[in-house]
């Protein structure tokens, strides 16, 4: 399976931070829950608690600019992914204490834990490249991002 297969142009996007917005790790991790809506009878806000639960054991904040936030919940069925990329960074106490400019969640069904683990992974090696996360953070639109999810997992032959 392709990260592209759960992600999709409507849940990919871009924020700037601005003065009269500025952006913290509870914001963003309420911007991906609601990225990634509501699926299989679960709401936003289930989600986000799910997210920031998994937040407050350890940061998921893996360096380098990255964070994957990610949860299950026994209600749903599939895996869903969400990008969102703020280019000026959000504090997140990642690993590195580098500030966070690309964060991938993920939520799936508590029951397919290796399948969301594979997924984790995915995008951690989809992530690894410097030149590929610095092409994804300058990306001018959402649709532009998921384009060059889309490409570099293609010339990986068809998935990561």
């Amino acid at each position: 399976m392709r990260l592209t297969d759960l992600l999709s142009p409507e849940r990919v996007d871009i924020k700037r931070n601005t003065a009269n917005d500025p952006f913290d790790k509870e914001h963003a991790i309420g911007l991906l829950a609601l990225m990634l809506g509501e699926h299989d009878g679960v709401t936003t806000a289930e989600i986000e608690h799910i997210l920031l639960e998994r937040e407050a054991l350890q940061s998921t904040g893996i360096g380098e600019g990255v964070a994957i936030p990610h949860g299950a919940l026994p209600q749903l069925n599939e895996q869903v992914a969400a990008l969102l990329i703020v280019p000026d960074g959000v504090e997140f106490q990642a690993i590195d204490d580098a500030p966070v400019s690309i964060l991938f969640g993920v939520i799936g069904p508590k029951r397919a834990t290796g399948e969301h683990l594979k997924t984790l992974a995915r995008v951690s090696r989809l992530l690894r490249s410097k030149d590929f996360r610095t092409r994804l953070v300058n990306a001018e639109t959402s649709q532009k991002a998921f384009a060059l999810i889309d490409a570099e997992e293609t010339e990986k032959k068809g998935g990561l």
